[in-house]
């Protein structure tokens, strides 16, 4: 854990860098503030290269809250499981947190590697947000949540069923069974954005009607394929 004066401020440095910003993503102060008030920042260090933190509060409920994450390619897991050692060390028994819906492969890392599922989807979570990664976009978010006391083993299937709804690409956007539900997202949600505002914002609306449809309905989402497809089921299917 960084505790440290200077090991905080780097960390705050390192968040900025990631999202592109010269504004604070967590500001030192407030990175001490969590501190002190029970929470943690964990790093990740190649030698003496900080290469991934992570922050998280203990929540009234027994569950942690994770911030913030961003960690260099491969060290992703390595930091979570740290993070949960330390939640499980405060007897917590889940942990919860936000990401984009549109980011694919964090969706694989969430519910595939992890097991998390995803419990909510909420619009326009942050407001506008001005950094390199999210500027011009609504900031819409899944909220995910882990169970720490055991391990769920993700089912990964073909999309089947009926198409429902088409995506800005002109590919079906929604499949369903009957009982399950697919959603497909870009493959790439920040090349897209690079490329189109405007069907970044076509891609941003045409998901978030299909999951706020689905979870009113009482439907989680379980899985994320490699091509993109969630796999959303009735969340009393649900066995963590």
């Amino acid at each position: 854990m960084i505790s440290d004066v200077a090991g905080i401020a780097r960390v705050a440095r390192y968040y900025a860098e990631i999202w592109d910003t010269t504004e604070d993503v967590l500001s030192s102060e407030t990175l001490h503030c969590i501190r002190h008030a029970g929470g943690a920042t964990i790093g990740a260090f190649d030698g003496d290269a900080l290469v991934g933190a992570t922050t998280g509060l203990f929540c009234p409920d027994g569950s942690v809250y994770s911030m913030i994450a961003a960690a260099r390619q491969g060290t992703g897991h390595a930091l979570k499981l740290a993070q949960k050692d330390w939640a499980v060390e405060l007897g917590a028994k889940s942990m919860r947190w936000t990401y984009d819906p549109l980011v694919s492969r964090n969706a694989r890392f969430n519910l595939v590697k992890l097991g998390a599922i995803a419990i909510e989807y909420a619009v326009d979570f942050y407001g506008p947000m001005r950094d390199g990664v999210n500027d011009g976009d609504e900031s819409d978010r899944l909220t995910a949540q882990w169970d720490l006391t055991g391990s769920r083993e993700p089912h990964e299937s073909v999309p089947a069923g009926e198409v429902t709804k088409t995506a800005p690409d002109g590919e079906p956007l929604a499949r369903t069974d009957g009982e399950r539900i697919w959603c497909r997202v870009p493959r790439d949600v920040v090349r897209v954005r690079k490329e189109s505002r405007d069907l970044a914002r076509q891609w941003r609306e045409a998901v978030r009607e299909v999951f706020v449809d689905a979870f009113a309905q009482g439907y989680v989402a379980t899985s994320m394929s490699r091509e993109g497809w969630y796999q959303l089921v009735r969340q009393e299917e649900v066995s963590q």
